[in-house]
């Protein structure tokens, strides 16, 4: 059993959709979630893999579960800079100004990384520039404190 989960947590990496979906009608729970706390759609989420993603989201995978370290999918999009997986996320009830279990929101983590693109993608979805983290600080104090070029005066203007 254990060798079969490992492959099905492979097959988000990597993309493998249809495999993904031979499972899901086999019964798969779509939130599987590996023992550091990543989810399916967390690992196809992160990795780029926008088919499997389509696909764990059409079979109910979550697009709110918090990995252990508390983010989510959305927040992994925007890591990345995937503008294209997260605007799947968004259109399968991502929220926006999601945090998970963690206190960051996709918004946050964009400006901190200087994602320009993510965050005018965020803003279109109605991101809150104002929304603060457990610390009290916001995208805007975020991005500053990284060093952030771009989206400190892209999210104060």
């Amino acid at each position: 059993m254990r060798a079969t989960r490992a492959a099905v947590f492979q097959y988000a990496r990597l993309g493998h959709s249809e495999d993904l979906a031979d499972l899901f009608g086999q019964g798969l729970p779509a939130n599987l979630r590996n023992d550091k706390g990543d989810s399916l759609l967390m690992l196809a989420a992160y990795n780029g893999q926008a088919d499997a993603t389509r696909v764990i989201l059409e079979a109910g995978g979550d697009p709110e579960l918090a990995n252990d370290r508390g983010q989510t999918p959305l927040a992994g999009a925007a890591f990345k800079n995937d503008l294209a997986i997260a605007q799947l996320l968004l259109q399968h009830g991502a929220r926006v100004d999601g945090t998970g279990d963690g206190t960051r929101t996709a918004l946050m983590t964009a400006a901190m990384f200087d994602r320009t693109e993510m965050v005018d993608l965020l803003f279109r979805h109605g991101a809150d520039r104002d929304r603060r983290d457990a610390s009290g600080q916001s995208a805007p104090n975020l991005a500053r404190a990284m060093g952030a070029q771009a989206t400190p005066a892209q999210l104060d203007g």
